[in-house]
């Protein structure tokens, strides 16, 4: 992970803390250093956050700052990538010919190259819906 910078004009200090202004409520927020980014965001360091000011008439709503943003736990993230590994490891059956012989309300139109054009006579508008093999009806 990559440390964020203050935002201050020549401060290079890191970051511990977001500011964020809502305009409307005339409030300032100040809390900890958000997990991403944001452009209507202003990080700050340490320093630069104690020395706040805002606009007259502003409220300033301060939030206990932590110094840096949370992290997934371990777990979590390997929890997560044994899920995607099983999904990708899966293999999926091929559909082969017969495998729409059974639907009698479906039949074969059209054949070009690997793709079948299907005709499904009790769908809707006129038996008018054509699918390719191997997608399911809306």
């Amino acid at each position: 992970m990559t440390t964020r910078r203050c935002t201050r004009s020549g401060c290079g200090r890191s970051a511990v803390a977001t500011l964020t202004f809502a305009y409307a409520d005339q409030q300032v927020v100040l809390g900890p250093l958000s997990a991403r980014s944001e452009p209507a965001a202003y990080d700050l360091c340490l320093e630069h956050s104690q020395r706040l000011s805002v606009p007259r008439g502003w409220d300033v709503i301060r939030l206990p700052l932590t110094g840096r943003p949370e992290q997934p736990d371990a777990d979590d993230l390997m929890a997560l990538a044994d899920a995607i590994r099983r999904v990708g490891l899966a293999e999926d059956e091929p559909v082969g010919p017969g495998d729409f012989a059974e639907r009698a309300d479906v039949r074969e139109v059209a054949h070009k190259g690997h793709l079948t054009m299907l005709k499904d006579s009790g769908g809707t508008e006129g038996g008018r819906t054509a699918r390719t093999r191997g997608s399911r009806p809306s």
